[in-house]
């Protein structure tokens, strides 16, 4: 993925002065060998705030990006924690275990030290990632490390994206509309647009000279299609997008679009967006529909997490029982009513489809052009059943009174056919009905998913962690109430 920030590591060992820094320094030398991958080891070990200065001077010539603290022994509880203060990326907190069995002279007592470290943190309000039992061995600390990864790689691209905006959203779409001051608490900058805007630049294109080798590019996808001939139409708009972003991302490095694509867009461009939207996905370039600003943040944030292509897909219809008694009840563990079908337009990158297909949206083919017999504007979706496989569903969402809020559940895509059209797919939750009910529908969400096509549920809890989001709901299993489930239901 382009799109995306390189995380560049460094591991700096703190010591406090009453314990031997010779030991601080042979944990912190055993966990860079345990790291397979590269990370800078910063000979400077803090044992005070002079130390502390220093240490970061030396990981900023090295072009460090996002930190390891090691307390390979107590730790200053000062210096160490001013570390966070300081540098500026993500930073993570870890600490060693008694692992060689000399409890005198060998002792480091880091357990202990991480309880006033992270006092410490609490103190001058200071986030930090702290792992799940964040005291380990060498090769425990740095399969930490590889988990902090996905973590400070989003943290660091949020601190670099621009969400570039489209349109208004469209009428009875208000579940798309949210403040935008949760973008700016984030660090997370956004460039609203008119679609005339993006009218008026897609018609400069019409003769662009890139148009033709595009049209190849997407053609030798795509294969033989009766929809093809819009594709001179999709690649003077891909074009179009692409061109905006070198031209109106100012000093930030990444990008994501939340653009509007119906109605009044197939009239005027005469096609629908999705395949395009599918196309810069794959790239790392989020494009979510109907302008679902928070859409666009999510994709990106999972983009970040999984390193690979994403979807947003409606949370849509139920299963029905005839499907259900069919292909799923006898071969899988789910009740009816722990599944639902993810369905999009046509949004979704061909790596996520079986058999992709360019379409048309038949949706708006009723209402746009009715009398034709073969659709001309409403032409342009990706259309298949999605992969199956793990997938996680989630969300980070402003509320309207603009608190930021996030969900996360893992589940799949079951390998079922879904006898429908779009970018569409049968995806089992366990506990479905009540995650609908108290976190959905309770909590106000809107209709759109992001979907990562993999089990990324504990980065993405430790992202929104790390982000500060206070509410991160999840799918609770049975006998695990939700707060205000009605304990009379049955």
């Amino acid at each position: 993925m382009n799109n995306i920030a390189q995380v560049r590591l460094g591991l700096i060992a703190v010591s406090r002065s009453c314990f031997p820094k010779a030991l601080s320094e042979r944990r912190r030398n055993a966990v860079k060998e345990a790291y397979q991958d590269p990370i800078y080891e910063c000979p400077i070990t803090v044992e005070d705030e002079k130390d502390m200065r220093a240490a970061l001077e030396d990981t900023m010539k090295h072009e460090v990006n996002a930190l390891v603290v090691f307390l390979g022994n107590f730790g200053p509880e000062t210096a160490e924690t001013l570390l966070a203060k300081y540098f500026d990326g993500p930073v993570m907190y870890v600490a060693a275990a008694e692992g060689d069995g000399d409890l005198h002279d060998g002792r480091g007592d880091a357990f202990c030290g991480m309880l006033n470290c992270s006092y410490n943190l609490a103190l001058r309000s200071l986030r930090a990632h702290i792992p799940e039992y964040p005291v380990g061995t060498a090769r425990e600390v740095a399969t930490m490390i590889e988990d902090f990864i996905p973590v400070a790689r989003a943290v660091i691209s949020l601190k670099q994206l621009k969400i570039i905006s489209f349109g208004p959203r469209p009428q009875d779409f208000m579940a798309c509309n949210a403040p935008i001051q949760g973008l700016f608490d984030l660090g997370v900058e956004i460039e609203e647009n008119s679609e005339l805007d993006l009218l008026v630049a897609y018609n400069k294109h019409k003769d662009d000279k890139r148009i033709d080798s595009l049209v190849k590019e997407m053609a030798s996808e795509i294969g033989s299609s009766p929809y093809e001939g819009i594709l001179p139409r999709l690649a003077q708009y891909e074009l179009t997008l692409l061109d905006w972003v070198e031209q109106h991302k100012g000093d930030r490095q990444y990008v994501a679009f939340a653009n509007k694509c119906w109605p009044a867009f197939q009239t005027e461009f005469g096609f629908v967006p999705c395949y395009v939207n599918s196309r810069l996905t794959a790239k790392g370039i989020p494009v979510s529909c109907e302008v679902d600003i928070y859409g666009a943040l999510s994709e990106y944030i999972g983009i970040c997490v999984s390193d690979k292509p994403v979807t947003l897909l409606d949370i849509n219809n139920t299963v029905p029982s005839k499907m259900y008694e069919e292909h799923i009840r006898a071969k899988r563990s789910y009740r009816n009513d722990e599944l639902f079908m993810g369905f999009h337009c046509g949004n979704t990158s061909c790596s996520l489809l079986k058999n992709p297909h360019m379409g048309y949206q038949v949706i708006m083919k009723r209402d746009l052009e009715p009398d034709l017999a073969e659709p001309d504007i409403t032409r342009g979706t990706m259309e298949g059943d999605l992969v199956s496989g793990p997938v996680t569903v989630y969300r980070l969402q402003s509320d309207a009174r603009g608190r930021l809020r996030a969900y996360v559940a893992q589940g799949e895509v079951l390998d079922v056919p879904s006898e429908s059209f779009g970018s569409i797919g049968v995806i089992g939750i366990e506990e479905m009905a009540r995650f609908y009910r108290y976190v959905l529908l309770k909590k106000a969400y809107p209709h759109h998913a992001a979907v990562a096509f993999s089990h990324v549920g504990k980065a993405l809890f430790n992202v929104f962690t790390y982000l500060g989001i206070e509410d991160i709901a999840y799918n609770q299993r049975e006998g695990l109430p939700y707060e205000g489930e009605n304990p009379f239901k049955h």
